[in-house]
């Protein structure tokens, strides 16, 4: 099968998996209503008379957005994810490698002990505050890189990255051993949730989701001729330096927006690509957006699964996550190994 019929099955597996993870709930409303409600509010599109006021608030008020806001976190995770791998050379590297992680679980943890709300964002203060220290601590990894390794080398990149994640991650420590009554609310915040999130939140994501994206798709070309090494994408005359910068800043823009407006979720940044490349191939023009599909995906079938398991409570997704994901980093570590 060519990928270009790969791609179209994918794209109708992953509009299933969103319309099923919008239908099913507490209460579960049928798939050919819960499509109704969508295109009368998308289309205008007259709905089946069976349809009550309450089905449609469940639909477009609550389970929508929350399934949009899922697959967009989870599409740019993967697509850090897939960006990473590629320019690190490495399949067990992903955006938490670069610090995104531990700096947005900073800025969160401060905000959540001090209570600060900042004029113009209000209510939006804590990712807010969470992207922009993510973003710091990526600027931080690449600055450190630079002074010790001009040509900044993959190991030099993870090792930096490692060590400012457990620098920063030891502050978040002593910050919660100060205040540890706000232990359960920074917890809870790390583990992850989609929970009471409503289409302001998606239109939050929209604008890192649209930066990145586009500007990851450009250097598509670029990031197969680094799969070659570094000697021959400069013999060839690609600039690894900027290229690597870039890519780096753009990874914390997709990734460091959705650390910020859903919490830590861990491991889908690493399971998305790796199984792209293997049903894909390594061409970036088929990695990055299938990527992000497929980690939206298994963002949205995870969310479904956290919400409905033990159902009426609720897990966290990064909980969800780890639990599929640590089994498959084994997998990926021990047959690398082999």
């Amino acid at each position: 099968m060519t990928n270009k019929k790969k791609s179209i099955l994918s794209i109708i597996t992953v509009l299933i998996i969103l319309l099923l993870g919008t239908s099913i709930g507490s209460s579960d409303i049928s798939l050919i209503d819960t499509l109704s409600i969508i295109l009368n509010k998308t289309l205008n599109i007259s709905l089946a008379e069976s349809i009550t006021a309450k089905d449609i608030s469940i639909i477009w008020k609550l389970r929508l957005p929350r399934v949009l806001l899922a697959f967009l976190v989870g599409g740019c995770l993967a697509t850090g994810g897939s960006v990473v791998q590629s320019v690190l050379k490495n399949e067990l590297a992903s955006p938490y490698t670069l610090g995104v992680s531990s700096g947005a679980s900073l800025g969160a943890g401060l905000i959540i002990v001090t209570g600060i709300t900042i004029p113009v964002v209000g209510s939006f203060t804590l990712p807010f505050v969470g992207f922009v220290f993510g973003l710091m601590t990526v600027f931080s990894v690449i600055l450190f890189s630079t002074k010790i390794d001009k040509a900044m080398s993959n190991n030099t990149i993870i090792l930096i990255g490692m060590v400012l994640s457990l620098f920063v991650n030891a502050l978040l420590t002593t910050l919660t051993s100060f205040f540890s009554n706000d232990l359960k609310k920074i917890a809870l915040w790390q583990m992850g949730s989609f929970a009471m999130r409503g289409w302001t939140y998606v239109n939050l994501i929209l604008p890192f989701f649209l930066i990145g994206m586009i500007g990851v798709l450009r250097f598509t070309k670029e990031m197969d001729i680094l799969t070659f090494g570094e000697e021959q994408a400069k013999a060839v005359g690609v600039d690894t330096y900027k290229v690597k910068r870039k890519l780096f800043i753009l990874c914390a823009i997709l990734t460091g927006g959705s650390v910020a407006l859903s919490g830590t979720i861990g491991f889908v940044d690493l399971i998305a690509p790796h199984i792209v490349r293997k049903v894909f191939g390594s061409n970036h023009r088929y990695v990055v957006p299938m990527s992000f599909l497929f980690g939206g995906g298994l963002m949205v079938t995870t969310d479904l699964i956290a919400r409905t398991i033990v159902a009426p409570m609720e897990l966290p997704v990064g909980a969800v996550t780890a639990l599929i994901g640590a089994p498959f980093f084994a997998y990926v570590y021990f047959k690398k190994g082999r």
